[in-house]
């Protein structure tokens, strides 16, 4: 916490200026006391105010750490109709709202790969959206939510308001697998517990808890690898 100065340094504050009325009646000697009295408070005052405890009272500035909490199924988000309900159909699936998709290749440890077609959180405000408040286990035919960040942070992510039980997997910025954790739901209050990653991340893999090993993330952290391939996702399976 800083606190920002008041005023200039050296700045003298709450003198009065001397009167002047019968200034022409004193004499030389009383003028002098005056004057020496003047430049006396004058002094006093300036060291009251560069003191800092004494008139130092302007505003404070706090440093939020960034990595406490990863943006993430976190807490609400203000872009009004962002992840409320599905939107129009697309390739047979149907999207959060406010939310884009992605194709990737998630890369076993056995060396098997899976094709899935992921919901994506790439601005801030999806990230903070995440899968608060969807009840739907199919996710509108999506294989999951996958978070993506500029570069490697660190920190947890937490299930505030997420209804659904999940289970996340951590990839690195080369998209080797960290670390998984499977999360369980949280009411709306701030005590809510926090699943951390085992390191530094650059991709959270969010799916319905269980459901990893379905798309892919089998092996240990380091043999699993995620891949995004593009924008497109092939057409979903009929129903």
């Amino acid at each position: 916490m800083t606190i920002d100065p008041v005023g200039p340094t050296g700045s003298v504050v709450g003198i009065d200026a001397p009167r002047t009325t019968d200034v022409r009646r004193r004499t030389g000697t009383a003028i002098g006391v005056v004057l020496l009295l003047v430049g006396i408070a004058a002094v006093g005052w300036a060291v009251v105010g560069s003191d800092g405890g004494a008139t130092a009272s302007g505003p404070t500035t706090t440093s939020h750490p960034t990595t406490t909490l990863a943006a993430g199924t976190t807490s609400p988000t203000t872009v009004e109709g962002l992840g409320v309900g599905f939107g129009p159909e697309v390739d047979g699936r149907t999207p959060l709202r406010g939310f884009g998709q992605v194709a990737a290749t998630i890369t076993a440890g056995d060396g098997s790969t899976c094709e899935v077609c992921l919901l994506a959180a790439e601005s801030e405000a999806q990230r903070e959206r995440g899968l608060m408040e969807v009840t739907d286990p199919d996710l509108g035919g999506y294989d999951g939510m996958v978070f993506v960040y500029a570069q490697p942070t660190g920190g947890a992510f937490w299930m505030r308001n997420t209804p659904m039980p999940l289970s996340i997997a951590y990839f690195d910025g080369s998209g080797r697998l960290v670390s998984t954790a499977d999360m369980t739901p949280c009411d709306d209050v701030p005590s809510c517990p926090s699943y951390p990653a085992a390191g530094a991340f650059a991709y959270a893999l969010e799916v319905p808890k269980g459901r990893l090993a379905d798309v892919g993330v089998a092996g240990e952290p380091g043999e699993v690898a995620i891949e995004l391939t593009g924008r497109d996702c092939p057409l979903a399976a009929a129903s």
